[in-house]
């Protein structure tokens, strides 16, 4: 029992319990909680720039492996912008299908307290020209002052292609940069060992002024994450899997150890030396593999980016925020950027999910609050549906660079490789840490 309550997703889920008893008994306590949850989305804004950046820069800059390698890191990123956008889709279809948020009918003026308000400082933009020139910042300094995570973006690319560009020369500075990183990684990790107490302030809250109606549709909310990353798998990914010669159901069966480590830790990182040995012994060549896997935690965030639409637009509907047509299009636009800073750790979804609401300025960032009680649970699906999308599309590009044995896939699809032989390749995977 012990051992059982020590793991975060139980003490989140049984702070919702206890903040679901407590709104509904005492629903004036549960309101007067309010501050527990919003202290949560303070510490979460606090690692918003740092993560983005060091992310972007580190992932870019060590992609200067593939110089020699153009060619694969083109269609690499042909494949995942295609890819993560059909994720995008799919998400923004079924959150209209389902509209998980509709009749909850929440004010966000009441949701809005001193630690959610600096979020709606992003400006708004009256025209797509002005929505271009606001991605440029007036200085470095001013982005990350001010937390606009478009113009963090621009200048981490830039910066990741500089360094890349320096070689052997910057190597020193990314090798701190990322060791700036994982240190960022261990606060995002404290900072979500709090997670149950901001659970359990935001779920006492929405249901001590909402009722305890409203769970039924965070319960929506969740059915819907969940159904749509396994149609998103289905639909998306089973064909992609057909094409590279090998059945999805068998890949799946493949991974199946990383996918319960996955499972347990709710971070695609926790799996990548695993993934990449794996991979290696489906038939794809190592630098492609050594390539691929870590770049893909960057810029191929399929579950992350169907939670993100379908989030985003639950909190318009929860808070009867109207979207038109256009707005929608603008989410989709904003998404297909900001979903590329995603990190594979717990909670980088949720952060990358406030800095994108704080940019539209058009959905109220205070509507998060909403989710603190059950984005925890949303985060395996996410997790997991990251590691499917980043070994099939691993996979898929190395055959289309013709960097795939299909004897050695074939032989791992099918099971063939003796347990010598998977124990010897898995043992092969001690890369330099530092490296792609």
């Amino acid at each position: 029992m012990k051992r059982m309550l020590s793991k975060l997703y139980v003490q989140v889920l049984l702070a919702v319990i206890i903040g679901a008893i407590v709104g509904v008994l005492w629903p004036q306590t549960g309101e007067a909680l309010k501050p527990i949850g919003d202290a949560f989305i303070k510490l979460i804004k606090m690692l918003l720039a740092p993560v983005i950046f060091l992310t972007v820069v580190t992932g870019i800059a060590r992609m200067e492996n593939m110089k020699e390698l153009g060619r694969v890191g083109f269609r690499a990123l042909i494949y995942f912008e295609v890819v993560s956008t059909l994720a995008l889709v799919i998400g923004l279809v079924v959150v209209q299908v389902f509209q998980p948020g509709a009749g909850m009918n929440i004010d966000p003026a009441s949701l809005d307290s001193g630690s959610i308000a600096s979020y709606t400082a992003a400006a708004k933009h009256s025209s797509f020209l002005d929505f271009v020139l606001g991605i440029i910042p007036d200085t470095v300094v001013d982005a990350f002052a001010k937390g606009n995570i478009l113009q963090i973006l621009l200048f981490s690319i830039l910066l990741g292609v500089a360094l890349a560009k320096a070689g052997p020369k910057a190597q020193l500075f990314v090798d701190n940069l990322d060791s700036l990183m994982r240190g960022m990684f261990v606060v995002v990790n404290m900072v979500m060992r709090l997670a149950p107490i901001g659970a359990f302030g935001a779920i006492a809250f929405t249901i001590g002024k909402y009722g305890f109606e409203s769970l039924f549709s965070l319960g929506k909310l969740m059915a819907c994450v969940y159904l749509t990353c396994f149609a998103f798998v289905v639909v998306i990914l089973g064909p992609i899997c057909r094409w590279a010669g090998f059945s999805l159901w068998k890949f799946l069966r493949f991974i199946k150890e990383e996918l319960f480590t996955v499972l347990g830790t709710s971070s695609s990182e926790s799996v990548l030396p695993q993934m990449i040995a794996k991979m290696e012994k489906a038939g794809v060549s190592k630098p492609v593999a050594g390539m691929i896997i870590p770049s893909g935690l960057t810029f191929n965030p399929d579950g992350q980016a169907i939670y993100y639409t379908i989030a985003a637009i639950f909190i318009a509907q929860a808070t009867n925020t109207p979207l038109s047509f256009s707005d929608q299009l603008i989410v989709l636009a904003v998404l297909m950027f900001t979903s590329k800073g995603s990190a594979g750790v717990t909670g980088s979804g949720f952060i990358i999910l406030a800095a994108t609401l704080a940019s539209l300025g058009t959905i109220p960032v205070a509507g998060m609050v909403l989710l603190l009680g059950v984005d925890r649970f949303m985060s395996e699906a996410r997790a997991i549906t990251n590691t499917i999308g980043n070994g099939v599309g691993t996979l898929a590009i190395a055959k289309w660079v013709g960097a795939l044995d299909k004897d050695k896939l074939r032989e791992a699809m099918e099971g063939e490789v003796s347990v010598k032989q998977q124990e010897s390749a898995a043992g092969t995977v001690l890369l330099p840490e530092r490296s792609v």
